[in-house]
């Protein structure tokens, strides 16, 4: 059976990189949802190669072009992350948090009750929001797996 992934951030360098990776396996896991801040074209292209049928665009004048240009596809398009609860209605296998800044936090927290597993690449939602983040992980049963060099040495220390 595939496993359903979400990749937050899958415009920029490492969501990218995760898409290659999740290229080369197709046949093991299913993209269900895409997200950017304003890279429209981009988003759109990758969820047509992974046939991705749910995409939030958060930064609303990308959102609403996006759904001007688009609005004959069926790829439904959500403009921020508290879709996520419409979007997955039981918990997905693996969610993919590349989003950098802080901007990541809140998508991290909105995220962690709707995965078993919760990938992040974002050290500043871990510096920032680490307490907040390890009671969800605990209270929801999810797993944290922290990429990257710096990231991991934040979470090792913080344990």
């Amino acid at each position: 059976m595939k496993k359903k992934i979400a990749i937050l951030g899958s415009t920029g360098s490492i969501g990218e990189n995760t898409l290659k990776i999740l290229k080369r396996d197709k046949k093991n896991f299913e993209i269900n949802l895409l997200t950017t801040n304003r890279n429209v074209n981009k988003i759109f292209n990758q969820a047509r190669e992974f046939k991705v049928k749910n995409l939030i665009i958060n930064d609303l004048k990308s959102y609403q072009k996006a759904k001007s240009k688009f609005k004959k596809s069926k790829i439904k398009i959500y403009n921020n992350f508290n879709s996520l609860d419409k979007i997955f209605k039981n918990k997905i296998d693996i969610i993919m948090n590349s989003i950098s800044g802080l901007s990541g936090l809140e998508p991290t927290l909105s995220s962690i009750k709707l995965t078993k597993k919760i990938i992040i690449a974002n050290k500043e939602a871990i510096i920032c929001g680490w307490n907040i983040i390890n009671q969800e992980l605990e209270k929801n049963n999810t797993q944290f797996i922290p990429v990257d060099s710096e990231h991991f040495s934040l979470w090792y220390g913080l344990q």
